[in-house]
């Protein structure tokens, strides 16, 4: 009797384990940018601390281990970490396998998740990066939550090959360690172009070992303006030394970085105007050889580079050391909002124009892009310059950015040239993102809000369907006239940033506004958990 009542009490025990044991959470399916293919099936795979990481033995391949590896850290795993072959069972793992022999394009991949765990596939390891970045968005923002994933298959790829973000940090500076962390921003989302804007009337950002002035004297400048530049009737300065450049070594390690994360970085050197920086730095590079100061305001300085061998000389050895550093094919070369009255009154320029059998100033600066094309492409890379790079004929081998709207693009599409849609209504992220600008900080003007982004089009109606193949694919602008620090930038990009990565990344038909709302509420508890500074009024939050 007495062991009766032993084992009776037992199993009471036992039944009430059981009861109180909690019910597993299946985490939900939330991936932006939406994939192309995404089924969804019956049953769950659970990720323990059984579960191995096995990769295909690649360099590149063992690197995405690493992140994933890392990734789960944070959810108190040590997966054991295992190249594949033959002998190993794929039984509760997340395999990773590279196959060359797979017809999918490069930033293609597969994934599945099922009762053996999650395998990703693809023909390139950059398609494996992206698979990742899935998985990582699959993984719950609670560290404490259980690790269990519904049976899925997605098979994906992008829209667009371009698929980008630019960062000016010439009005105002910002650190290496925030320049890594943008790009890793960019690498969440699946964008694989960093368009790093460098040099500018406000200073020169980039070490040139030729010319040490530049950082010495263009990368600072002896203060900023205060208020806005254009609503302001008087013009207040904060009296603050502001600047700051990356080494050459710092930069050749942020590229490093990138490449990694498989983004490619687009260098700017503006010319022919937006060089006040330079010619505060080498007054002879100007047309008036006047000493100037590095701008301290906002606007469009006069000052333009001269057309002279001296001027060339010193842009092809900059274009060289810049080259060196970034292996992009494409450096880009501004050729933007290029005022011409120092050239419209200066005789040597004058004369040079009529040397030339030129009608005018805007078919100088024409003279000036292709000539500076001509030695970028005997260095094997090609140039990429804003619209106004159209104006007085276009360069042979130029892509256009275009960013005064959309016409530009479509010129150059129409002339067979590459494009990248950048169109100020869209995606010039400097611009208020609601219409009640009191809740906002100071901003450049404009209005773009979420819905705006997410309704853009890159490839414009009035082309045809070979004419729009020249559409390489679009970015968002960043301007920081008005950004003064990394948080500022953040709530700039944040949600505008992740609503453009589904129009660069997912198919036309895929995207419904209504849905990617639902997804961006998931989204933002990334944003909360990493400490990102975001726009929270697009939430409904103060």
């Amino acid at each position: 009797m007495k062991n009766t009542f032993l084992y009776l009490g037992f199993f009471i025990l036992l039944l009430s384990f059981l009861s109180c044991k909690k019910e597993l959470s299946i985490n939900t399916v939330n991936i932006i940018p939406i994939p192309k293919l995404l089924t969804q099936k019956e049953g769950h795979f659970e990720i323990d601390q059984r579960t191995k990481i096995v990769y295909t033995a690649d360099k590149d391949v063992e690197r995405i281990a690493g992140f994933l590896e890392r990734e789960l850290t944070n959810y108190h795993l040590t997966p054991e970490f295992l190249t594949f072959d033959k002998n190993i069972k794929l039984n509760n793992s997340i395999y990773l396998e590279l196959n060359p022999k797979l017809d999918l394009t490069k930033e293609a991949y597969h994934l599945s998740v099922t009762k053996d765990g999650f395998h990703a596939t693809a023909s390139n390891p950059t398609g494996l990066f992206y698979a990742y970045q899935t998985i990582k968005q699959l993984l719950p923002t609670d560290y404490s939550k259980d690790l269990a994933f519904h049976y899925l298959e997605i098979k994906d790829e992008p829209r667009f090959k371009w698929r980008g973000m630019h960062l000016d940090v010439c009005r105002h500076f910002m650190p290496k360690e925030y320049i890594k962390k943008y790009i890793d921003y960019l690498a969440s989302l699946k964008m694989n172009s960093f368009h790093w804007h460098l040099t500018e009337d406000q200073g020169w950002r980039i070490e040139i070992k030729a010319y040490p002035k530049l950082t010495e004297i263009g990368a600072w400048r002896k203060e900023s303006l205060i208020g806005h530049a254009l609503t302001d009737k008087t013009k207040k300065y904060d009296g603050k030394k502001h600047g700051g450049f990356y080494t050459q070594k710092e930069i050749k390690e942020i590229v490093a970085y990138a490449k990694d994360r498989f983004i490619n970085i687009v260098p700017e050197i503006e010319m022919p105007g937006h060089a006040q920086a330079a010619i505060a730095s080498y007054p002879e590079l100007g047309c008036t050889e006047e000493q100037v100061e590095v701008w301290n305001t906002w606007g469009i300085s006069p000052y333009i580079y001269n057309v002279d061998d001296t001027t060339f000389e010193f842009l092809e050895t900059v274009l060289e050391e810049v080259m060196a550093l970034f292996p992009s094919k494409y450096i880009h070369i501004g050729g933007d909002e290029a005022i011409k009255n120092q050239w419209k009154s200066s005789k040597k320029i004058q004369r040079k124009i009529k040397e030339l059998g030129l009608k005018n100033e805007h078919e100088l600066q024409s003279y000036f892009i292709k000539r500076i094309e001509k030695f970028v492409n005997s260095k094997g890379r090609s140039i990429i310059g804003w619209d106004e790079i159209l104006e007085g004929g276009l360069a042979p081998n130029a892509t256009v950015m275009s960013w005064r709207g959309t016409k530009g693009g479509i010129a150059a599409s129409k002339a067979h040239h590459y494009v990248v849609m950048s169109p100020s209504t869209h995606c010039y992220f400097d611009h208020y993102q609601s219409k009640d600008r009191d809740r906002e900080p100071l901003a450049i003007g404009g209005f773009t809000d979420v819905e705006k982004v997410y309704s853009f089009e890159p490839v414009p109606k009035e082309l045809n369907k070979e004419e729009a193949k020249y559409i390489l694919g679009a970015q968002a602008n960043v301007w920081t006239e008005y950004i003064l620090t990394p948080d500022h930038v953040d709530y700039m990009i944040f949600p505008r940033m992740i609503a453009l990565s589904e129009v660069l990344w997912s198919p036309v038909e895929k995207r419904d506004y209504a849905d990617f709302l639902k997804r961006l509420i998931a989204y933002k508890e990334i944003l909360d958990r990493e400490g990102i500074h975001y726009a929270k009024h697009v939430f409904g939050e103060k």
